[in-house]
């Protein structure tokens, strides 16, 4: 038997420029498309989520984003993967609830028994919270609509419960982060605007209509897997770890599952890595016509590998902050070359880390212009801004390119 085959960075930009719905002709259909490209959509900042669509689909409007996940109910956010909120398509709800939710309901679990018994709240944690999430259900069924967390404190004052216990916080959302992780409660309909996110908490069956059940562990974890690599094979054993906040044990198993094939990916130095793909993906993906993109803080594509040299180079210090959250991100030929910011008027401007030809810095103009447009002055902030888009332009290298 041969060694694994080489998938280089060219191929492997190559494959992220189509899977990931970035270069043009090769965009999705509409929001869902686009969060299948990427699998699941980062949910952390409620803007991501349309920024990140906007991207990926031509013509799309913040309605249509908003209609997907409240009016339709075919993207559903859920609290799963590294307890990060996450915009799911529907059909992987289950997958997600037998394996990497449930793991986070777990951990969220243990940490509230501490922290409640810590705080004097209650002796008997998990009776408490029987007790509190059984009154938070009921007042879910007795409004149709949902209820805000101001409202859900009024009717079950026992979820308002506040301490500061030094490493962390408890508070009434934490109950409701729970309750979301093991799929008893999900984020309603939105209150305020597209870049804030205060939604009317719901009971899963009222928002849903009809609840699958949960795949097992293992089932649940291996198609999680099989989308993953999909979209983003291949890659390593590291990357699936992370991404899942699982075990390696885990990832194994799964990998095993989808008869997943070893192939190889550079490793720096001259040296190769194992790596992952399906079994009827492991044919070279062509080259592509070098493309543009601006992407959002926390986008997939900046985020969905551990091991990110083949796309991000040596930028990882400028487009990413020190807990690991990527910043907005301008991509040139599946490079990560440059962070993107708003002037004070709301128009994008584009902040260059390194030299770009004259084709990509042209056709980056033309994403700031189309995503200046799409914004129509509404300015999005973060609580993740990297170091290039704090930095004074003044000291910038590269010339700050603008539509």
């Amino acid at each position: 038997m041969g060694s694994p085959r080489l998938v280089d960075d060219t191929e492997r930009r190559a494959r992220l420029a189509r899977r990931h719905a970035l270069a043009p002709g090769h965009r999705a259909a509409d929001p869902v498309g686009a969060t299948r490209s990427v699998v699941v959509l980062h949910s952390t900042e409620p803007a991501t989520v349309h920024l990140s669509v906007h991207a990926r689909v031509d013509g799309v409007t913040r309605a249509d984003v908003s209609a997907a996940m409240e009016t339709e109910r075919s993207l559903v956010k859920q609290l799963a993967m590294r307890r990060t909120l996450f915009v799911f398509p529907r059909d992987l709800l289950p997958a997600a609830w037998g394996s990497a939710a449930s793991r986070t309901a777990g951990s969220e679990r243990a940490r509230l028994h501490r922290d409640l018994v810590a705080a004097g709240v209650a002796t008997d944690p998990e009776r408490w919270l029987t007790e509190v999430g059984g009154d938070v259900l009921g007042a879910l069924d007795d409004a149709p609509e949902g209820l805000t967390m101001t409202e859900l404190r009024a009717v079950v004052p026992t979820i308002d419960v506040r301490a500061d216990l030094g490493s962390s916080q408890l508070n009434p959302g934490r109950i409701l982060t729970l309750l979301g992780a093991e799929a008893r409660v999900v984020r309603g309909a939105n209150t305020t605007h597209w870049r804030v996110f205060r939604p009317r908490w719901r009971t899963t069956g009222s928002w849903l209509g009809e609840v699958p059940d949960p795949l097992t562990t293992a089932e649940g974890y291996a198609e999680l897997v099989r989308r993953w690599l999909a979209r983003f094979g291949p890659g390593t054993e590291t990357d699936l770890v992370w991404w899942l906040g699982a075990t390696k044990g885990a990832v194994r198993a799964a990998l095993a599952e989808v008869g997943a094939v070893e192939v190889a990916v550079p490793a720096g130095g001259g040296a190769v890595a194992p790596a992952y793909v399906l079994p009827d993906d492991v044919d070279p993906a062509p080259a592509i016509e070098p493309w543009a993109a601006l992407l959002p803080v926390l986008d997939p594509t900046a985020m969905g590998w551990k091991e990110r040299g083949f796309h991000l180079g040596p930028h990882a210090p400028a487009v990413f902050d020190r807990n690991g959250n990527a910043g907005t991100t301008a991509w040139w030929d599946g490079r990560v070359v440059g962070c993107w910011v708003q002037d004070d008027d709301g128009t994008v401007a584009v902040r260059l880390l390194q030299d770009v030809p004259a084709q990509g810095r042209a056709a980056l103009r033309q994403e700031a212009g189309r995503l200046t447009g799409w914004l129509a002055g509404e300015r999005v902030g973060t609580v993740y801004p990297s170091p290039a888009m704090r930095c004074d332009p003044g000291d910038l290298t590269y010339p700050v390119l603008r539509a």
